[in-house]
Parts: C-alpha cells; structure tokens; sequence
C-alpha cells in the first residue's frame, strides 16, 4: 500500500512554518520563512497579505523538497493562521487591505463602542467580548477607511486568504472556519451563523462577512498556478483550517474534556477544553471557541505579546550594549533565577506592554511594581515569567467559576517558552495542576496535519488519530504548599491590574 503524505501550515506572527507528515505521523521535512511585519507608527502593525502567501507556498515546496516524496503521494494540506487580525479581500479574492494584525491598536475607541452598547449581547453569542480582534477591527475600516471598506466584498484571515489563493477563489467564495467565530463580534457561534441583530445594531452589512464553514471541510483543491508556485501537483484538496491557537491546542492532544493547554509563544494563551460554551459575561476575560474536535469546545484567553515580553527585556535591558560574546541568554538567567525562593517582598509584573486583550482593556500598559533596592535584574526576570503564570490564574479562577462541576486534570505546554523548567514549575504550583511537556515539537503545523487527514478520511476519528502522533514528555507536579502563597499573589496582582487600568482610562480621555 502506497505512503501518503500530509502537509501543515501554521501563518504565525513571527513567520511561516509548515511540516511533512506520513500517514503514521513521522514529520519527515520541515520549513520556515520569517514574517515581514510593518509597524510604520505606533499603534499600527500590518503585513502584505501577498508576502504570507508566497511563504506558504515557499515552505511547502522546501518540505517536499527536503522529504524527496513524489508531489502526487500527498493526500491534503491544512493551513492554520493568526486568528484574531482581518484582511479584506475584493470580489476578484485578492486582498484590498493589508492584514491587520491582532497586534494593531488602532480599533481600541471601537472596542469601547462595542462593549458599551452590546457587551453582554456580544459574550453570550459570539462566546468572546470586543477586543483587538474582528468586530472593533471591521468598524475601523468602515468608518476610518470608508472608500476602501466600500471595496471590501468580505473579511478573512490570513490561513483563509491563503487557502483561497491557492484554490483560486474569488471574493463570494470568502470563508471563516467555525474556529474563529468567537472572535467575530457578530457571530451566533452556537449555530454556526452571523447574528442578524447584532449586525444591525452596529450598521454592518452581513454581505460584507464571509461565509461560515468547518474546520476539516474541504474548501478546494490546489490550481495549477499555486501548484507549480508551491512545488506539488495541482487538485491536491485543501481544507478550511482552523486558528492557529486551534491548531496548537489540536497538536497537544486537547481532545477530550479536561486537558488544558498553555501555548509559550508570542503570545502567552491559556486554554482548557470542555462540552459546552459557557460565556463569561461577568469578566469578560476567557473567550469560548469552537474546537477543531468536533463537538468540543476551548475556553480560553491570551496575553497579546506575552513571550515578547522576554525577547524585549533580554535584548533591551540585560544585553542593552554588550557585545556578541558577552551576551546573556534565556538559559543562563533561568539558570539566575531557579534559586530565588518566592517571597512576599518579590516584585510583580503587568505584561500588557500592548493592552490588555482578555478582557479588553485597551489602554492598559505594563509595569513592575513593588520594586525594592534588595532587587536584582533576576528578580524582574522572575516577575515577567511570574507575570503571566499569575494572569494564568485569574483565567482558572473564572474558569471554575463558570464550570461549576469542571476538574482540570493537567496543562499540556507548547511553544518555546515549555523549554524554561522555572516557568514550567511556577505554572504548576500557581494553577494547582501537572504541567505536561511534550516530545513533539512540531506545534501548530502538526494540528493542521491532523486535521487535513481528517477532513480529507485518512483519519476517521481525530481523537485516536491525535493519540497515535502526539507523545508525552515530562511531568512536572504542582507543590500544594505554595497554592495558598500564590493565591494571595493572583488577588494582588489582579488587584494592582484593576488600578492601573482605571488610571490609564482616565488618562486616555483627558
């Protein structure tokens, strides 16, 4: 019986990564390609849609290349991509607006339109309140930008316009997979449909939104231009795909209801999985969206660039002027940090250096706070790592407080910040559950993989398939005796968060 082969993608924010896998889950190749973000002024964070696809296209002919499979032994491709920033695209299917990354704080006054006049509309719904995300972000352009929005037949994303381009579809063809749909603004995700009152309180014409389709769905098959672009055999189906973060949770193996997951990139994500959507109308902080297991769902919420929070201090303050062989690296100040004893007089970190995404408030920025002279640069290093294993916990407590029957078993850890065992440690002991490495390293391109052998039937059930790819690393236990300590720590620390916040508000509208 011939091998076949299946291809995942994953359009991240720092670049485009896509793996080869065999039918038994060996990744046989593996490409990346860097991203070309713009930020020409604060605020503003774009890209050129036509450069992420021709990284698409670049890394799968790289993995055929360097796996020497025939073109015609591939069974289905699975692109997943950054989920919350949009593109529009005209009637022809080419892009009529740069990406807007989730990264971009433009749409922040529409964020504050959207939670005041239908907030809790908006939550109970769609599953996730306004943020830097859809619904404040399609506002932006069709009051800032109104020529351009006229243009506009529909809004996608960067894993969608990728795979319209090589399907070669045009703009009423657009599509968003039903992973996304909690980040929309206008979504009734329970049905899989746009909500006709919400569209019409904020004057959006539903013409202008994609149609909704499943994650595994077959959207097309490869033409023959994107097929020679790309090194493979035109007709080669693709599926719809799934957000990146969807992907991540599905390369961990969050198939059943239980198992949380923690995605260490740039952005820091904490996740669980669950039966049923229960929106958080009371904090507005953990959005639900569907899962790429059909049937399941991910309670979830992010920290916009919480793993460049590292990169900056490492690469502005610790290394700030020193030369090549002299630099710092994140292993040595682990390695800095794994003898402090946490205290009470340890210092906290605010991590959102961008705005505060779960929930939305958009004019927050970060700080340390409780800085004393005692304090070393290891000490603001361990409050940056503690800075989001502490928002991790404000995320538990309301998790539990909306599943009033939910036991989270253990957080499966992904990205690159699961290499840190500190961090790894102080996540245990402040949520209270195992954390789980994993020897896969693929991430989100080996989700994707899964999913297109899904959607295409190599795989029947994705729950078994996943079991047979996925492996499991180390575990680290949680120490019950320091639970009460950081308890106290998330109270202070979301204490401290609610008061800059309000600062920060008041100092926006003066």
């Amino acid at each position: 019986m011939p091998t076949t082969y299946l291809i995942g993608i994953d359009i991240g924010t720092q670049g485009t990564k896509a793996a080869l896998f065999a039918q038994d889950g060996r990744c046989l190749a593996e490409a990346f390609q860097p991203s070309a973000l713009s930020q020409p002024s604060p605020g503003v964070v774009e890209e050129e849609p036509e450069i992420q696809v021709q990284s698409v296209c670049a890394t799968i002919k790289a993995c055929v290349q360097k796996a020497r499979i025939q073109p015609g032994e591939i069974a289905g491709i699975g692109i997943d991509g950054q989920m919350a920033g949009i593109l529009g695209v005209g009637a022809d299917g080419k892009h009529v607006t740069p990406y807007d990354s989730w990264l971009d704080t433009r749409c922040a006054p529409y964020i504050t339109k959207m939670q005041q006049e239908a907030g809790d509309e908006i939550v109970r719904k769609a599953g996730g309140p306004p943020s830097f995300n859809h619904g404040p972000k399609i506002l932006w352009w069709k009051y800032e930008h109104p020529e351009v929005f006229r243009k506009i037949r529909a809004f996608v994303q960067p894993g969608g316009y990728a795979v319209m381009r090589l399907c070669g579809l045009n703009g009423d063809q657009a599509f968003i997979d039903s992973s996304y749909l909690h980040f929309s603004g206008f979504a009734d995700n329970r049905n899989n449909r746009w909500d006709d009152a919400l569209c019409r309180q904020f004057e959006l014409d539903m013409n202008k939104l994609p149609r909704i389709v499943a994650s595994h769905a077959i959207i097309g098959t490869v033409i023959p231009e994107m097929a020679e672009k790309c090194g493979i055999q035109a007709g080669i189906p693709i599926i719809a795909g799934c957000g990146d973060t969807a992907a991540s949770f599905l390369s961990c193996g969050a198939t059943q209801e239980g198992i949380c997951v923690d995605v260490a990139g740039t952005a820091s994500v904490f996740a669980t999985t669950t039966q049923t959507l229960q929106p958080d109308l009371s904090n507005k902080t953990l959005g639900c969206g569907q899962a790429a297991t059909p049937g399941l769902w991910h309670p979830y919420a992010y920290i916009n660039g919480g793993g460049m929070n590292l990169e900056w201090f490492r690469k502005e303050l610790v290394n700030w002027k020193r030369k090549e062989e002299e630099l710092i690296s994140f292993d040595a100040l682990n390695q800095m940090i794994a003898a402090i004893e946490p205290a009470k007089t340890d210092p906290l970190f605010i991590p959102h250096f961008a705005g505060r995404v779960c929930p939305g408030q958009p004019y927050l920025r970060g700080a340390w706070l409780g800085v004393q002279w005692s304090h070393s640069v290891a000490h603001l290093y361990k409050a940056i790592l503690e800075g989001v294993a502490l928002e991790y916990g404000i995320y538990m407590n309301i998790l539990k407080s909306l599943y009033a029957d939910f036991q989270p078993t253990e957080i499966r850890i992904t990205g690159g910040g699961e290499k840190s065992e500190v961090w790894n440690r102080m996540k245990a002991d402040i949520l209270g559950i195992p954390v789980v490495q994993l020897q896969r390293k693929e991430g989100a391109p080996l989700g994707s993989a899964l999913l297109a052998g899904f959607g295409t039937g190599i795989f029947n059930d994705l729950d078994r398939a996943s079991k047979q790819w996925i492996e499991i690393g180390t575990r680290i236990e949680p120490d019950k005796t320091k639970m009460p300590f950081y308890q106290d720590r998330v109270t202070h620390y979301a204490e401290f968060i609610e008061a800059i916040n309000t600062v920060s508000e008041k100092k926006s509208q003066a």
